[in-house]
């Protein structure tokens, strides 16, 4: 008999692998300061590219206010319990009703996490003869609540309406042998490459195929649509979607997460949500907090901050183009910029972004991408200037030349290139 530790001493994972190179730099890197383009890392100033709040409403003084009051009325451990047996309030039940109205629901239910939430959404969905059919580029949030069902389970390519197409005949001929159900999962804003999901083409074959639809927005919500209420409003087919879902933690800037849709379902969602049933409440900080940053992005001042921060993805990603890198084919405002390189070379890349031109990005390496390929993976906001986007396309214009040329190769051998 092994020790079960022993796999661990063995592998430290397909990520964990890069630790002794990678922590505190590459992965779990520390940046300080108040949140916003412009941080410090390793001592100095950098523009920074990988935080999520996109409208940048955490710097309104109405939104500092109203957390600032909040903490001070109730502190953070106001409601105390779970929702079910004594954390239920006024405040928790308005923030619903207005996220079903912005979503053009009946109904929504509050998410203490996005992650934990959208798991706990597939499990209660899918009963253990129901089948699942997804994008095999869904985020690991939806695939580890995936993987906890024991019944069929199909994966299409990534946005390739052909192969949803193969999965679906697949999917409805074990759901007649089975007598079950399909659920269908996707994203609204796939996070890594910034494209939309396909909603459109997959809902003109729902009353063929006879499936729910349920869509992670989590990038859309607030940025995309006429309203900003999501690329479902931005591709018109919201009133379609069964299951609307997304996250406080990106264009909000708090904390939480909600899901919109009928109203019976909301209720079965209220009642029978494993991570939401038997944790605590959402506290209320973050509940009016949330109400407050709602209120904004609903208003004027909301679609002002919306042009904003599509003005800097533009100009961004023109930019880019423009210098001849390759960035795919983004629809929204994650910006990927792909390269060919070694892992090493990776490294030595980010290090000279980094500390030679203040850039502050993520590098996604692989297993996550195939290998060979480089990653750089970036994040505009509203909050951003021309300044941090004239230094950073100058950047990445230095730093293609120097991965061109070989110097990150001859650099990059010192690193751990697995």
């Amino acid at each position: 008999m092994k020790d079960i530790f022993d796999k661990v001493q063995e592998h430290m994972g397909p990520l964990g692998q890069y630790m002794d190179v990678a922590h505190n730099y590459f992965a779990f890197p520390k940046l300080e300061g108040p949140n916003g383009p412009r941080m410090r890392f390793n001592g100095r100033e950098v523009v920074v590219w990988n935080i999520n709040c996109y409208l940048g409403l955490h710097h309104l003084p109405e939104v500092q206010q109203a957390d600032a009051e909040a903490a001070a009325e109730y502190g953070m451990h106001y409601p105390m319990g779970a929702r079910i047996m004594s954390g239920e309030t006024d405040a928790h039940e308005e923030l619903e009703r207005q996220l079903a109205e912005y979503t053009q629901k009946e109904a929504a239910v509050l998410l203490n996490f996005g992650y934990q939430g959208i798991m706990s959404i597939v499990d209660v969905l899918l009963g253990r003869h129901d089948v699942v059919v997804y994008d095999r580029d869904d985020h690991a949030c939806i695939m580890d609540g995936i993987r906890m069902h024991t019944g069929p389970k199909y994966a299409f390519k990534h946005n390739d309406i052909d192969h949803f197409l193969v999965r679906m005949e697949q999917a409805r001929a074990k759901a007649d042998e089975l007598n079950s159900g399909i659920l269908v999962v996707t994203e609204g804003v796939f996070g890594m490459k910034g494209e939309q999901g396909i909603m459109k083409e997959i809902l003109k074959h729902k009353e063929k195929y006879g499936f729910r639809l349920l869509v992670d927005d989590a990038h859309g919500f607030g940025t995309m649509g006429e309203t900003g209420a999501g690329a479902c409003e931005a591709q018109g087919v919201m009133d379609e979607v069964d299951v609307y879902f997304s996250t406080f933690a990106k264009s909000m800037s708090g904390f939480g997460a909600f899901c919109s849709g009928d109203k019976f379902l909301m209720d079965y969602f209220r009642y029978n949500l494993r991570s939401q049933l038997f944790a605590k409440s959402l506290c209320m900080p973050m509940v009016k907090g949330a109400l407050k940053r709602l209120e904004i992005v609903r208003s004027p001042k909301g679609a002002e901050l919306r042009k904003k921060l599509w003005d800097n993805v533009y100009a961004l990603q023109n930019g880019l183009r423009d210098l001849g890198f390759d960035i795919g084919n983004p629809e929204a405002c994650v910006t990927p910029v792909y390269m060919k390189g070694t892992v090493g070379e990776a490294g030595a890349l980010v290090k000279d972004i980094r500390e030679t031109h203040g850039i502050f990005c993520s590098v996604v390496l692989p297993p996550m991408v195939p290998k060979g390929t480089i990653l750089l993976r970036m994040i505009p906001t509203a909050s951003h200037t021309e300044a941090d986007i004239k230094q950073t396309l100058d950047a990445f214009a230095a730093c293609r030349k120097s991965l061109e040329d070989g110097t990150y190769l001859e650099v990059g051998k010192t690193m751990t290139d697995k």
